[in-house]
C-alpha cells in the first residue's frame, strides 16, 4: 500500500486499497485525555481528586466509582475541547492519534479492575469534532489489559509487573479491537468517517524473550478481530481500517514474522532522542542525529507515532537546553530537523498537544506554538532545508 503524493492534507482517498491521508501524516497525539499520565497534567490531576495517585486504576479505587465517573467526565469534558481541534487544524496538522484504554469497552474490565465508565460517548464527540475540523484519526489501544509494562501510567494502571502477555489478556485485546472495528463502521459511523487506523497496542515490552507469544498469538488474533468485524459488516476493501502495529525497530519483534497477507498494515516507531543511546549530550549531536535519522522500516509504511523536544533528564535544565529565549532557536531547529527526518517516511504524530508543565514547551505542540518554537504551517519543518547546512 502506497501514500498517495497528491497535494491536500486531509483528503480522503478511495481506490482498491484501505484508504490513508493524502501528502504525509502531521498530527498530534491527544495525550491524557483517555488515558491519563498525571506527569503531564498535576494540577487537573489534582483537581480531579486525584492528588497522589499514580494512575486512573489507582485514582478511581481511591474515590470509588460513582464519584470517580463524575470526576473523570468533567476531565473529559475540559482537557480536550472543540476549539482545540481547530487550532490543531488552523496550525497545518491532519491528524490526531487518540490513545484508549481496553476499559472503554466496560464489560471487559472484570470484578478486580477500577477504571471510569462512560468514555465511549465522549470518544464518539471528539471524532466528530476531528471530522468537523478536517482532521484524521488513528484509534490506539494505549492501556491493554494487564498492562504491557510495568510502573508505567500510560498502560492505565502502575501495575508492579506486566501482565498482558497471555491467552486471557490476549483474547480481551482482541474483543476490544474487534469492539471498537465494529463501533466505528456501525451506528457511529458518520463521528468516525475519517479513522483510518486502529493500533493494536502501544509500546509493548522492548524485549523479545517476553514478547514471542504477543507476535505469535496476539498480533494475528488482532488482525482477524479487526477484519472479521469489518467483514461482518460488508466493509469493502476501500472503506477498510489500516491495521497498526509497533515496527520491528521498536524492538519487541518482528511484527509481520506471523501475519497473514494483508493490504493495509502500518508501522509506528516511537523516536524520542532522550532516550536514544549513543547521542552526545550537546545541542550540535542532538541536531546532527535527527537531521541523519534513518526510521525507515523493512516493514512497510512507518509513521513515527510518538516524539517530542525533550531531552536527557540530566542536561534539560543546563543552560545550553533550558527554555528560554536563548534556546528558543535552538528548539526550532531541531523540531525542523526531526520532521526532515520523519517525512522522508510517512509522517509523524507529536507528543503530545497539550500539558500542564509551566513555561516547558517540550512536550506540548500547543504551548510551542504559541512561543513561536514551532511554526503555524506544520509543513514548514521538512521544507526548510534546515539540514542542508
Amino acid at each position: 500500500m502506497k501514500f498517495s503524493t497528491l497535494l491536500g492534507a486531509s483528503t480522503l482517498l478511495t481506490s482498491a486499497f484501505a484508504w490513508l491521508p493524502s501528502g504525509k501524516i502531521r498530527g498530534v497525539n491527544l495525550g491524557s485525555l483517555f488515558v491519563v499520565e498525571p506527569w503531564m497534567m498535576s494540577q487537573s490531576w489534582a483537581s480531579m481528586g486525584c492528588g497522589g495517585q499514580s494512575s486512573e486504576f489507582d485514582c478511581m479505587l481511591a474515590l470509588g466509582q460513582e464519584a470517580g465517573d463524575a470526576a473523570f467526565a468533567t476531565h473529559w469534558d475540559s482537557w480536550i475541547t472543540q476549539d482545540d481541534l481547530k487550532a490543531m487544524a488552523s496550525y497545518g496538522l491532519n491528524t490526531v492519534r487518540i490513545p484508549l484504554g481496553y476499559w472503554l469497552k466496560e464489560d471487559l474490565v472484570d470484578s478486580s479492575e477500577h477504571f471510569p465508565r462512560g468514555g465511549y460517548a465522549k470518544l464518539v464527540t471528539v471524532a466528530g469534532w476531528a471530522k468537523d475540523a478536517g482532521l484524521n484519526i488513528i484509534l490506539d489501544l494505549h492501556g491493554a489489559p494487564g498492562a504491557q509494562q510495568a510502573n508505567q501510567p500510560f498502560t492505565g494502571q502502575y501495575a508492579g509487573s506486566v501482565g498482558f502477555y497471555n491467552d486471557y489478556n490476549y483474547q480481551r485485546s482482541a474483543d476490544f479491537l474487534g469492539w471498537l472495528t465494529d463501533k466505528v463502521h456501525g451506528d457511529d459511523a458518520a463521528a468516525f468517517s475519517t479513522v483510518f487506523a486502529i493500533q493494536v497496542v502501544n509500546e509493548p515490552l522492548q524485549d523479545t524473550s517476553k514478547t514471542g507469544s504477543m507476535i505469535s498469538t496476539f498480533y494475528p488474533q488482532a488482525l482477524n478481530a479487526i477484519r472479521a468485524a469489518e467483514e461482518a459488516r460488508s466493509v469493502g476493501a476501500d472503506k477498510q481500517l489500516h491495521v497498526q502495529f509497533m515496527d520491528g525497530k521498536w524492538g519487541s519483534g518482528d511484527p509481520k514474522s506471523n501475519l497473514p497477507a494483508d493490504d493495509a498494515l502500518l508501522f509506528d516507531n516511537h523516536d524520542y532522542v532522550k532516550w536514544t543511546p549513543g547521542v552526545g549530550q550537546n545541542q550540535n549531536d542532538y541536531f546532527w542525529h535527527s537531521c541523519n535519522d534513518d526510521v525507515s522500516s523493512s516493514s512497510g509504511a512507518v509513521v513515527v507515532g510518538e516524539w517530542s523536544l525533550a531531552v536527557g533528564d540530566d542536561i534539560e535544565q543546563t543552560d545550553a537546553f533550558k527554555v528560554g529565549p536563548a534556546n528558543d532557536g535552538w528548539y526550532a531547529a531541531w523540531w525542523k530537523a526531526q520532521t526532515v527526518a520523519y517525512e522522508k517516511q510517512q509522517g509523524w504524530i507529536f507528543w503530545s498537544w497539550k500539558t500542564e508543565l509551566g513555561d516547558d514547551y517540550r512536550w506540548s505542540y500547543k504551548q510551542a506554538v504559541e512561543a513561536g518554537v514551532i511554526p503555524k504551517a506544520a509543513g514548514d519543518g521538512a521544507s526548510s532545508g534546515v539540514c542542508n547546512i
